[in-house]
């Protein structure tokens, strides 16, 4: 494979975004919107409750979040090249793993390797890959690479419905795994560079004849850029508050995308209405992060974070009231714009705020806590209906959660080296 360098018209950088948006595709068989269409295939082969399969999915997802600051650390240490190879076909073998579930034991030890593995790994490491190959046009950058992240949403429900309906549950898990090895792993093997200045670069392709001289150092940076260590950023609060920020939609869209399913079932809508529903929030979502990218390079990211809340709360109050197709729709609109502006906004910042030389270190506790929210959102959705055999009550107790969210976004200002004078 052949590499240009300074001066050629093509700047490599794009290619890395095209792997890691195909990395962020093939995180789908860890993702929520892809596990949904298995969940009542447990229930029915086996007997189980759907609150201890919504038990089994919060606690193997809490011990993957718990986790995943290790995996931060080792892209610091090993590079996002290594960590793609290793991490995907690690997960191929989990969706083989997944195919052969037979106890509720196997369920829990599956469940724990594609959340750790997929929604985790096969997020972080992306990210953190674009992150150090653009400054400048990040905003776009990512936008670009979320495209994967839609086209995964829109595409895993519907593909699984038709995989488990066409052969079984089992064939879906193998033919995700077979895909990985066969189409993703080459990529990640043999066009991954960790970054630009590995191929004698600077982030954003384009360098002036001062910084040709400074190619390989670290002055090709922007100077506004700080790059800070995982234990300088815990000691601003600007960190905590998006550590919450952060947390706050995984839990919410967790919850209701796991049990999309059901909830439109106890409103007399049809499974294929569901579906429906996560495709439209994909296929909506598209130009929206496209839009959010744009944004993102001109505008401070928490002000994104703030419209995000906002959304939230605007989505669990209609879908209380969704009983009609229509509404249904209109639901699934409203959450494509609310997802475009969060795939985008809750990637970026964490270079945005903090540089990008230890990344992987601060994103990593980033999706360490995505991961922890995702995991308790299952839970009460799951034990609220047993109980009560509605979701409203759920949905509004979740309503706190996103108006707090809009006050830490408010509070979450981008940090400054100088907060750090006399912490030490």
């Amino acid at each position: 494979m052949t590499f240009k360098k300074i001066g050629s018209n093509f700047y490599y950088g794009w290619m890395i975004v095209f792997i890691a948006g195909l990395g962020i595709f093939f995180s789908g068989p860890g993702q929520t919107y892809s596990n949904s269409a298995f969940i009542d295939q447990y229930i029915n082969d086996f007997g189980w409750s759907r609150s201890q399969v919504s038990g089994v999915y919060s606690a193997a997802t809490l011990c993957a979040g718990l986790i995943m600051m290790f995996v931060g650390r080792f892209i610091d240490r090993f590079g996002q090249r290594t960590m793609m190879v290793t991490v995907g076909t690690l997960f191929a073998l989990a969706c083989f793993f997944n195919s052969m579930v037979s106890s509720i034991w196997m369920l829990a030890i599956g469940f724990f390797l594609i959340r750790l593995l997929g929604q985790g790994s096969m997020s972080l490491i992306p990210s953190t890959l674009v992150a150090q190959w653009f400054i400048k046009k990040r905003g776009f950058a990512f936008s670009i690479m979320t495209l994967g992240s839609f086209i995964s949403a829109a595409l895993f429900p519907i593909m699984n419905t038709w995989l488990i309906q066409t052969w079984d549950w089992q064939f879906a898990w193998r033919f995700w795994g077979v895909a990985l090895l066969v189409i993703f792993l080459p990529f990640a093997l043999f066009g991954v560079r960790n970054k630009p200045e590995d191929m004698g670069l600077v982030p954003d392709g384009k360098v002036d004849a001062k910084k040709k001289k400074s190619i390989l150092g670290a002055a090709t940076a922007d100077p506004a850029q700080e790059d800070w260590t995982l234990r300088e950023a815990t000691k601003t609060k600007t960190f905590w508050f998006l550590i919450a920020c952060i947390g706050i939609p995984a839990m919410v869209n967790t919850g209701i995308t796991f049990h999309i399913f059901s909830i439109f079932d106890s409103q007399a809508l049809s499974l294929e209405v569901a579906a429906t529903v996560l495709s439209l929030m994909a296929v909506v979502g598209i130009p929206m992060s496209l839009l959010a990218g744009y944004l993102t390079d001109r505008l401070p990211t928490n002000y994104f974070l703030i419209a995000i809340f906002l959304i939230e709360i605007i989505l669990l109050l209609l879908l209380m009231v969704t009983t009609n197709v229509m509404i249904a729709i209109l639901f699934g609109a409203i959450w494509g714009i609310a997802n475009g502006l969060e795939r985008i906004s809750l990637k970026i910042i964490w270079p945005n705020y903090f540089g990008r030389k230890y990344i992987g270190s601060i994103n990593g506790i980033g999706t360490t806590m995505i991961v922890l929210g995702s995991a308790f959102g299952p839970l009460p959705f799951g034990y609220g209906f047993d109980l009560f055999q509605s979701y409203t009550p759920v949905l509004l107790v979740t309503l706190l959660f996103p108006a707090l969210g809009v006050v830490f976004a408010f509070l979450a200002k981008k940090p400054s080296k100088s907060e750090l004078k006399g912490s030490y």
